[in-house]
């Protein structure tokens, strides 16, 4: 029996897919038209026909992407990216792209009320896949004994000589810049979840910031509320400046 072309194109980007790691990118419809040979209708058609069966997904600004499960990050303590990846069973590793000294950008200085800082930015993987971009700052007097060495083997909040009281986290949206999208694997532009933290000593002094983006098609954060009194408003929600 002839095969129609959209379930040809389907069968052979299966056998592709297989190979690929779970949220990963597939090329661009136009891309896929031009290397088949096919109109972007019937592009189209072999991928929803495929994601009809659970193997492909898309979201807006991402395009398609291999289907996987979002990974759920819990917000009830104070924790590591890593720790919450590897309870779901995920082989976490975070590599340090930058490692530096120098003044902190204003929104930090007003946090931190310092001068000089310690910045790392670091890339987080799961499963050998881009999970992560993390900027760290801490004031330099806190981070004058470390290394690259110690902040890629360690959580960072366990390398500095402070009691912790705990953190502060921010959840917003925003988009990938060019540098963040190279490393994430996604689109410039593409959503992302953005989270800011200030993590304070026992004397509720600021001692670390951080920002972490995440794509935001494999990323979903999770609290558990207490009962109170019933509201179709999520808890925590304000207006942004």
């Amino acid at each position: 029996m002839r095969r129609i072309r959209y379930q040809e194109i389907a069968d052979e980007l299966r056998g592709r897919v297989a190979e690929m790691a779970p949220g990963s990118l597939l090329p661009s419809e136009s891309e896929m038209s031009t290397e088949f040979e096919a109109s972007r209708v019937t592009i189209r058609r072999a991928l929803e026909l495929m994601r009809d069966d659970g193997v492909i997904d898309a979201r807006q600004g991402f395009g398609w992407f291999v289907a996987t499960d979002p990974v759920p990050q819990r917000l009830e303590r104070l924790g590591t990216i890593e720790a919450q990846l590897g309870a779901s069973g995920l082989d976490a590793v975070r590599r340090v792209i930058e490692f530096s000294f120098e003044t902190p950008p204003p929104h930090v200085r007003r946090v931190l009320g310092t001068g000089k800082v310690l910045r790392v930015k670091r890339l987080n993987l799961a499963d050998g896949e881009p999970f992560a971009v993390v900027t760290v700052w801490c004031p330099a007097r806190l981070g004058q004994r470390l290394s690259m060495d110690d902040v890629e083997s360690h959580p960072f909040h366990e390398l500095l000589d402070v009691e912790l009281r705990g953190a502060t986290q921010t959840i917003g949206a925003a988009i990938a810049e060019p540098d963040d999208a190279e490393l994430l694997r996604v689109p410039t532009g593409a959503p992302l979840l953005k989270c800011g933290r200030v993590t304070t000593d026992a004397a509720g002094r600021p001692v670390l910031m951080s920002e972490h983006v995440f794509p935001a098609h494999r990323t979903e954060f999770v609290v558990e509320l207490p009962y109170d009194q019933p509201s179709v408003t999520p808890a925590g929600l304000r207006l942004v400046e």
